[in-house]
């Protein structure tokens, strides 16, 4: 799936010590760079995890059901779902929005080959650079 734009972000922290589904799904969208200390309600973090149900069933949401859902505002829904897209993580099909893949495994495969294709375009743009100024 191709984005115009699209901010990858990877911050690394240290894996949950237990084995917890919890902590492992805030790990993960930490790691993600989705959820931050501003979100002190976790609103981003219960967003995701309704987004994560639903993909399981294949079964996309609007924004009124996720608010419905988390009991938020639509406006922070759509604040946090326009990160998420922008992301790249979530998609909009037809005003309603789901995990741009069927699974976490595959959303995870799917951003390492963005950064792989980002890091191409960085490395053919760089070699242009380097022969324009004769580096």
């Amino acid at each position: 799936m191709e984005y115009e734009h699209q901010k990858i972000t990877i911050i690394k922290f240290r894996k949950p010590l237990k084995k917890d589904i919890n902590e492992e799904l805030q790990w993960l969208g930490s790691s993600l760079g989705l959820f931050n200390l501003r979100d002190r309600d976790s609103s981003c973090f219960r967003i995701f995890i309704e987004l994560v149900k639903s993909s399981r069933k294949k079964k996309p949401l609007s924004s009124d059901e996720l608010a419905y859902k988390t009991e938020l505002s639509r406006g922070t829904i759509i604040h946090h779902l326009n990160r998420l897209m922008g992301s790249g993580i979530v998609v909009n099909e037809k005003n309603k929005y789901i995990l741009r893949v069927e699974n976490l495994k595959v959303l995870v495969d799917e951003i390492e080959k963005d950064i792989k294709r980002t890091c191409s375009d960085l490395k053919e743009i760089a070699k242009n650079i380097d022969e324009e100024l004769g580096l």
